[in-house]
C-alpha cells in the first residue's frame, strides 16, 4: 500500500470520496476531465449529494477544481508545477526523515529492509507494482515522523503527481535503479546521522523531477495524450 488517506468507507460520502480518489490515482479520471456527478452516483448506486460532498473534499485537497457553470474538473499540473511539487516534497520528506530518526531501532531497520526486498521484487514487474512499493517505502518513513499534518501534506503531493508517474513508468520496461536510491536512504538512516539522512532523502526526491519533466515534454507523451483525448472518457461512456 501507499500513503493511506482515509479509512475504509463507512458512509456514502466517504465511499464516493474513496472511489473518485482511486480513479484519479489510477488515471481513470485524467487531468482536465470533467467529473459527472450523475454518472458517478449511478455507478456507485447512491444519490448525487454524497458525490458532491466528495467533490468538495477533493477540491479542498487540491485534487479537483469546482468551477461555476463547468462543474468539477480533475486538477491538472503543468510541467513547471510538477517540478515545484517535487521541490516541496523534497523539503517535507527531508524533514520527515529527520523527525523519524528518534524512532529508529532494530525493528524499524528490519522493516525498512523488508520494504527494500519488496521493491526489488516489484522492480522486476515494473510499472504499477513498483510504484506501489515505492510509495509504501516513503509512507513508512514519513509515518515514523508521527506528525499527522506533515504526513497528510506529503500524501497529497504524492497523489498529485501519481497519474503522471504511472504514465511515465508505463513507458519504462522496469525501473532502471530498482532499489539503488532507496538503499542509499536506508544506509543513511542506519548510520544514525539525521543531517545526512535528510540530505539523502531530499536529493533522492529531486532526482526524479528532471527525468519526469523530460518525459512529459517528449513527443511520445504528447502523442499519447492526444490519442487519449480523442477517445470518449469513462464518464461519457457511463
Amino acid at each position: 500500500m501507499g500513503f493511506v488517506r482515509a479509512p475504509a468507507a463507512g458512509t456514502a460520502p466517504e465511499e464516493a470520496y474513496l472511489a473518485i480518489l482511486a480513479g484519479i490515482r489510477s488515471g481513470r479520471y485524467e487531468p482536465g476531465e470533467r467529473l459527472i456527478p450523475e454518472a458517478i452516483a449511478q455507478e456507485l448506486a447512491m444519490s448525487r449529494m454524497p458525490v458532491r460532498e466528495a467533490f468538495q473534499r477533493l477540491a479542498n485537497e487540491g485534487l479537483v477544481i469546482i468551477r461555476p457553470n463547468r462543474g468539477c474538473v480533475v486538477a491538472g499540473l503543468t510541467v513547471d508545477e510538477i517540478f515545484e511539487t517535487f521541490e516541496i516534497r523534497s523539503v517535507l520528506e527531508g524533514l520527515a526523515v529527520r523527525l523519524a530518526m528518534a524512532r529508529i531501532d532494530v525493528a524499524v531497520l528490519a522493516e525498512l529492509d523488508d520494504h527494500l526486498s519488496r521493491m526489488q521484487r516489484a522492480g522486476e514487474a515494473g510499472g504499477d507494482a513498483w510504484l506501489a512499493a515505492h510509495q509504501a517505502f516513503h509512507a513508512y518513513i514519513c509515518g515514523l515522523s508521527q506528525r499527522p499534518k506533515l504526513i497528510a501534506q506529503i500524501a497529497a503531493l504524492h497523489i498529485a503527481v501519481e497519474p503522471y508517474m504511472r504514465v511515465w513508468l508505463h513507458h519504462v520496461a522496469r525501473p532502471s535503479t530498482a532499489t539503488q536510491a532507496q538503499n542509499e536512504i536506508v544506509a543513511a538512516i542506519r548510520s544514525g546521522d539525521a543531517a545526512r539522512s535528510e540530505t539523502v532523502m531530499r536529493e533522492h526526491v529531486m532526482r526524479t523531477a528532471p527525468k519526469l519533466a523530460a518525459f512529459l515534454r517528449s513527443s511520445e507523451y504528447k502523442a499519447g495524450r492526444r490519442a487519449a483525448q480523442a477517445e470518449p472518457s469513462a464518464s461519457e461512456l457511463t
